[in-house]
């Protein structure tokens, strides 16, 4: 059962002038299938305003809090802030599976659980505060759930490429691999699970809707590890 709007307004700290809108942010596609005689819309509008949204506010505290930072590394480091695993974990921050309604099939199937849906509905929310409240409703939300930890969300998008430079300086002559665990889900919206290796002995586990972004997930959960550090980032 999804929870109520006004638990997800004393969430995040903000409150809808107009309730459909946040009813919208959180409809799944599978909810308004199931409720065609209600022509209810989903989210993927609101998902597709949301990404603009965001890439914007991004790109603007990018540009106004690094600017020794070139173009290029500007770019990479928002395709990490933004990306599905950074969005889904930031999503999970605020709860947000718990208040998406949902079809029972995707319900029945663990919809409320998958990154992808939750991300998906992290851009929808931003869409929603955007249009409820204009860009600077919409900057806070972004300001204060996702662009809250960019120093270690830098770390794991260049996490395979700062792990080859640990294991270079410490483990002399070792190889890093990645081991494919297994697959999950339906093909529509597999999971891949892979494991990494530092020659024979095996570190952290890593989950992606590729294999690339798993062992990207890997890799960082590695460098937490060796550094003996807690592992803060969205991922």
């Amino acid at each position: 059962m999804a929870r109520e709007i006004r638990e997800l307004e004393q969430m995040i700290g903000y409150r809808f002038r107009k309730k459909e809108l946040a009813e919208n942010a959180l409809r799944h596609s599978s909810y308004a299938n199931e409720h065609k005689k209600h022509q209810l819309k989903d989210n993927e509008r609101l998902e597709f305003l949301g990404d603009a949204v965001l890439e914007l506010i991004s790109s603007e505290f990018l540009y106004r809090n690094y600017p020794e930072m070139r173009e290029g590394d500007m770019t990479k480091l928002r395709a990490s802030i933004v990306c599905e695993a950074t969005l889904a974990q930031c999503a999970a921050q605020i709860e947000l599976g718990s208040f998406l309604r949902l079809g029972k099939g995707e319900e029945l199937t663990g919809g409320r659980k998958r990154g992808s849906v939750a991300a998906d509905a992290m851009e929808a929310l931003i869409g929603a505060v955007y249009l409820d409240g204009g860009l600077e409703s919409a900057k806070e939300f972004v300001h204060k759930f996702i662009l809250n930890d960019v120093e270690n969300k830098q770390l794991f998008f260049d996490s395979k490429t700062i792990l080859q430079e640990i294991v270079q300086s410490t483990y002399k002559g070792e190889q890093i691999t990645y081991r494919l665990l297994r697959e999950e889900g339906p093909d529509h919206d597999k999971v891949f699970v892979v494991q990494l290796f530092i020659g024979e002995k095996g570190f952290e586990e890593g989950r992606g809707r590729t294999k690339k972004s798993a062992e990207q997930q890997a890799a960082y959960r590695t460098i937490i590890t060796l550094k003996g550090q807690p592992e803060k980032l969205c991922i």
